[in-house]
């Protein structure tokens, strides 16, 4: 068989990525783990949009609007994602752009739902998406 392609790569990365947002909340590191949920969410998007076949390059997460934008009209427009998920990225974009660029900390209750709505991201994502080794 041939190497994990790039979507199973991310989903793997996302995968780490959500784990570290469990660690670091349980460290009571909110932004940080508000910070890792959103980068597991984008690169499981990333990796659903490279698994759907939809027309995008490799490079689709050089800006986060961009993915996001893409993500919107290639799999939550297409019925391939719902629309309740595809609003759990936008929102977590903006949470994270408070823990990393504010003066405050996000909540810990809100950084515990912003994991939550990873581990939900994630999992409707890979229902979404084939894998290639099962």
């Amino acid at each position: 068989m041939s190497a994990p392609s790039g979507a199973d790569a991310l989903l793997t990365k996302a995968m780490r990525a959500l784990a570290s947002a469990h660690a670091l909340l349980d460290l009571g590191d909110v932004d940080g783990a508000c910070n890792r949920a959103y980068y597991a969410m984008f690169d499981a998007a990333r990796a659903a949009l490279l698994a759907s076949g939809a027309p995008v390059n490799s490079s689709i997460g050089k800006t986060h609007s961009g993915l996001i934008t893409a993500f919107s009209l290639h799999l939550v427009k297409t019925g391939a994602v719902s629309r309740e998920v595809g609003r759990l990225l936008k929102r977590a974009e903006e949470i994270r752009i408070v823990a990393d660029y504010q003066d405050e900390s996000v909540s810990l209750e809100d950084a515990a739902e912003m994991v939550r709505q990873a581990e939900t991201f994630i999992a409707a994502i890979k229902s979404a998406t084939p894998q290639s080794n099962g």
